[in-house]
């Protein structure tokens, strides 16, 4: 997780945010290798006047040296069947405007750019 979010101070920062996350139902799926997570996606469930329910990824990242094994892929997919076992018509997700690697990653998945995500710093 600390590849996709550097700012993230230790492993019990990680923990904590998790845990407040989890009272909100954030899930996270891990794909494994050799007893070790490799990928990571993070998810829950929303309803907004926009999409209905949906299901929101709050991250998708796979280590590096495995990132041509399709596990994106397969991590992205898995939370898209949880989405429509949930009842879900919407798979949503952020990105930043200078990750083109991911962008094309993501239209390679089916997803599409739909809007702008705006936020501003409150503190």
């Amino acid at each position: 997780m600390v590849g996709l979010r550097p700012g993230l101070g230790d492993a019990e920062e990680l923990r904590a945010r998790v845990r407040r996350q989890q009272a909100q139902g954030y899930r996270l799926l891990a794909a494994w290798r050799a007893g070790e997570p490799v990928g990571l996606a993070g998810y829950r469930e929303q309803e907004n006047l926009i999409y209905g329910r949906f299901v929101y990824v709050d991250d998708l990242v796979v280590r590096e040296d495995v990132r041509r094994e399709q596990l994106g892929e397969r991590l992205l997919a898995a939370v898209a069947a949880e989405a429509q076992r949930l009842g879900c018509a919407r798979l949503v997700l952020d990105t930043g405007m200078a990750n083109a690697l991911a962008q094309r990653f993501y239209f390679r998945q089916g997803l599409l750019a739909l809007g702008m995500h705006f936020s501003r710093s409150l503190g």
